[in-house]
C-alpha cells in the first residue's frame, strides 16, 4: 500500500507542476486551488508512504517521478524540446528509481 501511495504521491506531484504553469500564465482561483490541493495531496501521500518505506528511497522515488512527469508534460504539453540527450536522462532517473526499488 505504501508504494502505491507513493506513486500516487509523484503523479499528484506532476498535476501540481501543470497547476503552477498554469498559475504563471493566468492567475486564477481554479489554477490556485489546483495547485494548493494537489501539493497538499502529494504531501499527504509521501508522508503514509515514509512511514514504511525508507526516508532516503522514498523521496527519491518521488521526485524521480516528479522530475520525469515535469519534463514529459514540458515536451508534450508545452512544447519543450525532445532532444535525444534529453530522453537519456530521463530514462537513467527512471532507471535509478527503479533500482532503488528492487534494493528496498
Amino acid at each position: 500500500m505504501a508504494w502505491i501511495a507513493l506513486v500516487l504521491a509523484g503523479c499528484v506531484e506532476v498535476i501540481g507542476v501543470i497547476a503552477l504553469k498554469q498559475v504563471s500564465m493566468r492567475k486564477s482561483l481554479r489554477s490556485f486551488a489546483l495547485l494548493f490541493a494537489s501539493f497538499v495531496s502529494s504531501f499527504s501521500l509521501l508522508t503514509f508512504a515514509m512511514q514504511h518505506i525508507p526516508m532516503g528511497t522514498a523521496y527519491a522515488i518521488w521526485t524521480g517521478i516528479g522530475t520525469v512527469g515535469g519534463a514529459m508534460v514540458g515536451m508534450f504539453m508545452y512544447g519543450e524540446p525532445k532532444e535525444a540527450r534529453r530522453l537519456l536522462f530521463i530514462a537513467m532517473i527512471l532507471s535509478a528509481a527503479v533500482g532503488l526499488k528492487l534494493i528496498s
